[in-house]
């Protein structure tokens, strides 16, 4: 019999970075989690044999993975009361004109496409369930509001997520459904790793740019799920204070 008294949260992209660190801080907060995530041995390591933690190996891109998988999740855990989309990935920057379309192909899927059918599916949970509603946290990134150069996949991706972002907050208003997204400029992850050798910038110049450390990202997000749903914050930026960002430098 699922404990209902207690919060639950899915996470995606838990395997590693943001994903992993957010997902092990709600654990040591108490939640129920599942980690979704395309490698079962990296999940395992997130939950690292943890009661609460429920490994969902899944594609995001693909619809029916995810429904399997949110459902799995609640015959677990009861229900659902905290999305965290995070999963993504970046792209090369390389002038528009010479990018695989492949590559365009794969980044809409896993960072627009992926978004959509785990928040789909969170709604129809969150609607459902007694009683109702739940907070869906969307990761935007900076890229969601200014882009890098060369970088036009992830920055359109990125800005997709504001609007779903905000068109969610909407639809969620009238049941209980809370939904806001953190933007992060350069935390400390493999993603972010290249930066440490110089990333090119708008003046065609590269800069090694300063990082964070995933803790800090961790807090944020943690402070997001921890309101009561008569509260949300509908986007927040966390960034390296010396970073390039306003004017992209």
């Amino acid at each position: 019999m699922p404990n209902t008294s207690r919060k639950t949260a899915i996470v995606t992209g838990a395997g590693s970075g943001i994903g992993r660190g957010v997902a092990q801080g709600l654990l040591s907060d108490g939640w129920q989690v599942g980690l979704i995530g395309r490698r079962e041995s990296t999940l395992a390591e997130t939950a690292n044999g943890h009661q609460d933690a429920l490994v969902l190996p899944c594609d995001t891109g693909q619809p029916e993975a995810v429904q399997q998988a949110f459902d799995r999740f609640v015959e677990r855990f009861g229900r659902l009361d905290l999305l965290f989309n995070n999963a993504g990935t970046g792209t090369p920057q390389v002038p528009l004109e010479t990018l695989d379309p492949a590559v365009w192909l794969g980044c809409v899927n896993v960072n627009l496409n992926g978004t959509f059918f785990c928040t789909q599916n969170a709604f129809r949970i969150m609607k459902a369930q007694d009683p109702k509603g739940g907070r869906i946290i969307n990761n935007g990134s900076i890229s969601a509001t200014t882009p890098r150069p060369n970088n036009s996949p992830y920055t359109a991706t990125k800005h997709a997520i504001t609007g779903l972002t905000k068109a969610c907050a909407l639809d969620g208003r009238a049941h209980n459904i809370a939904v806001g997204q953190i933007d992060i400029g350069n935390a400390d992850t493999e993603m972010a790793r290249p930066m440490a050798n110089g990333i090119l910038q708008p003046h065609g110049g590269i800069m090694i740019e300063p990082r964070i450390d995933v803790a800090h990202v961790v807090d944020a997000v943690r402070y997001m799920a921890g309101l009561p749903l008569s509260s949300n914050v509908l986007f927040l930026t966390v960034m390296a204070t010396a970073q390039p960002f306003v004017g992209r430098g």
